[in-house]
């Protein structure tokens, strides 16, 4: 653990069958004015919207409500959720759904009472918020992103193609409190399933692909990484395997809650690339991942071969003997690729929508970093029509 580090995460999470119970003792801990946030008619139909309701009445709470949050966030919405929590003095936001929402609501919380363009500011500039904050919370009903406990809120400007990250500080952003059943869960169609799944994998491998330590939060993504392939493996099988939807939900919080990242440098490039193929395509986040993951993989993997092949050998069990650190490296991949086509997932960008025209415009635009490599513009376009 050679990058010293301070951790604190303050959400506390209500986990499993009984988690909805702990709802009414959360809501006493904050004024009377909810802004209740979900996407489109999914809660309704499960019954659990009518159940949040319910219990925020006899919590005494008066709530306003934002529905239709889109898969990819719009900055629209944030502004529309911004003058909403000004009109009704809101006193908690309640984000009820997967990580759009949440993201969502995490955004609104900054931007309500900020001054300016809170685009500009925080996900432009990266400006340190200086306005008040109004709390957050979460009823998680699709697992990926971990946005239920942590402070990510990413946020697509639909009028300028621009979909961008930010990262707010943990005590001031991170849901106060969220409520992981994984029952939520089984209602969510493959697809979004699969995408979640990998969305997961996703994160614990742009924190992995980094580091020439010997770290210890390595030996934990790894056993993150296997439980989540069993887990995603069972889930297939059976949609309603409790066991295996329980532990991909607590698999996606701890890939992304910050503990595995302590003392890690990280990659976050295909995140970043994808972020661009988002704004262009409005894809699934955990499809274009996928779709990226591979060729970007294959494109970096000399720079770090020594952690492709351990990747190869503690993650799939890809032999050793007689193979040359390249042949094991190029193998593991071959893995991932397979693992991806065993979820279901769309392999070519051109199953998303995205056109060749544009791929520049991706390539151009998206934000430039990495672990063991940082590419070039050039590369990336490389890397997107090998993807396509």
């Amino acid at each position: 653990m050679n990058i010293d580090f301070s951790f604190q995460n303050p959400t506390r999470i209500h986990f499993g069958r009984t988690a909805m119970q702990h709802l009414p003792e959360e809501l006493a801990n904050f004024g009377s004015n909810v802004l209740l946030m979900y996407g489109k008619q999914s809660i309704k139909k499960s019954g659990l919207y009518d159940e949040v309701m319910n219990l925020l009445h006899q919590a005494g709470k008066r709530v306003c409500e934002l529905p239709g949050i889109k898969s990819n966030p719009a900055y629209r919405q944030v502004l529309q959720g911004a003058q909403l929590v000004r009109e009704h003095n809101v006193d908690l936001i309640l984000a009820v759904g997967g990580g759009s929402v949440i993201d969502c609501a995490k955004a609104i919380s900054v931007s309500a009472y900020c001054e300016g363009d809170p685009w500009q500011r925080y996900w432009i500039n990266g400006e340190k918020v200086s306005n008040p904050v109004v709390p957050v919370a979460s009823i998680l009903t699709m697992t990926g992103t971990a946005s239920e406990m942590n402070a990510g809120s990413v946020i697509t400007n639909e009028e300028l193609k621009v979909k961008q990250g930010r990262v707010f500080p943990l005590e001031l952003v991170a849901p106060k409190f969220s409520i992981l059943n994984p029952e939520f869960t089984y209602t969510v169609p493959k697809y979004q399933m699969v995408s979640g799944i990998f969305d997961i994998f996703s994160h614990l491998m742009e924190q992995y692909f980094s580091g020439e330590d010997d770290c210890v939060s390595d030996y934990l993504l790894e056993g993150d990484m296997l439980a989540l392939i069993s887990a995603a493996r069972a889930a297939l099988k059976n949609p309603q395997d409790y066991e295996a939807r329980s532990n991909i939900m607590w698999c996606a919080t701890m890939a992304l809650n910050k503990i595995l990242a302590l003392s890690k440098t990280q990659d976050w490039e295909v995140h970043q690339i994808e972020h661009q193929l988002g704004a262009y395509t409005d894809c699934a986040h955990g499809i274009g991942l996928a779709i990226v993951s591979v060729p970007y993989y294959r494109h970096i993997y000399r720079y770090g071969l020594h952690r492709f092949v351990r990747f190869a050998k503690n993650i799939w069990h890809v032999p050793t003997q007689g193979r040359s650190d390249e042949q094991v490296a190029l193998e593991g991949i071959a893995c991932l690729s397979s693992f991806i086509a065993e979820l279901g997932i769309p392999q070519t960008l051109r199953e998303v929508g995205a056109t060749e025209e544009m791929l520049p415009l991706i390539a151009e635009s998206c934000n430039k970093c990495g672990g063991y490599h940082v590419p070039d513009t050039a590369e990336v376009l490389e890397i997107l029509k090998a993807c396509y």
